[in-house]
């Protein structure tokens, strides 16, 4: 059942991110902005039912203007459920530009990739999150840098909520948490040398996951006058999603 369960969710999702790719090579060239958001939004809601995967969204994400939603990152399936609440513009690993079809699609859609291995990365990343912000939309940032099984938190990098601090925009943690049969499961969690063919299998022919997000309440406000350094800023949003991963562990 586990190897026809794939299959089946294998082919449909395969036609999806055909979709994807035809949608961005062609309508995003005819498209406003607007559109081109509730696009990427109702697309990725349409992914994650494709493969299986329910999502909650709990609290009260910030669904008009600007802000920085910070998270914890345990999959690539994070990208999507965070577009499913809210079209999102993520900065990711340049390396993930290079995985065949998946980098393709996320490239694509407006995700802001940084060359960990250059001097200047964090400039120009930040360069890049300023021109988002100026235009009303989300960016996400996954600060541990890399993926964990979800039941802690690695340390976290401060240096890209500058680019939120120095533009007075909102700056929201929101906590993943990953369940099978309402349990807390590392199953979806990309980690280690899984490669992601592997990770695919696990998940599509899985029963059961969902994922849960967690919007907390911001730790910067839009305009704010004397905004803490990025080091306070970095440490009270791991803070605050540790406090979710930690009570939702026990």
């Amino acid at each position: 059942m586990k190897f026809l369960r794939f299959a089946a969710r294998a082919t449909a999702v395969s036609v999806w991110v055909l979709c994807g790719l035809l949608m961005i090579g062609l309508l995003y060239l005819i498209v406003g902005l607007a559109a081109r958001l509730w696009l990427k939004k109702y697309w990725s809601k349409i992914l994650l039912w494709l493969c299986g995967v329910r999502v909650t969204p709990h609290g009260e994400p910030t669904l008009e203007r600007a802000v920085l939603w910070v998270s914890n990152h345990i999959s690539w399936l994070d990208i999507f459920a965070l577009n499913a609440v809210r079209a999102t513009a993520f900065i990711a690993k340049s390396e993930i530009r290079r995985w065949p079809v998946l980098g393709w699609l996320v490239a694509g859609a407006g995700t802001i990739f940084i060359e960990r291995a250059s001097r200047h990365a964090v400039h120009r990343v930040g360069l890049s999150m300023q021109a988002h912000f100026a235009q009303g939309q989300v960016v996400g940032l996954f600060p541990e840098g890399t993926t964990s099984a979800g039941f802690d938190l690695l340390p976290f990098y401060a240096n890209l909520f500058e680019p939120a601090r120095k533009s007075a925009v909102q700056i929201q943690p929101v906590a993943l948490l990953y369940f099978q049969h309402a349990m807390r499961s590392d199953v979806a969690a990309f980690v280690g040398e899984q490669t992601l063919i592997n990770s695919l299998w696990k998940v599509l022919s899985a029963q059961g996951l969902s994922i849960e997000l967690h919007f907390l309440a911001p730790i910067m406000q839009a305009d704010e006058v004397e905004a803490p350094p990025r080091a306070e800023l970095g440490r009270l949003a791991r803070h605050a999603i540790a406090e979710v991963v930690a009570q939702k562990s026990a």
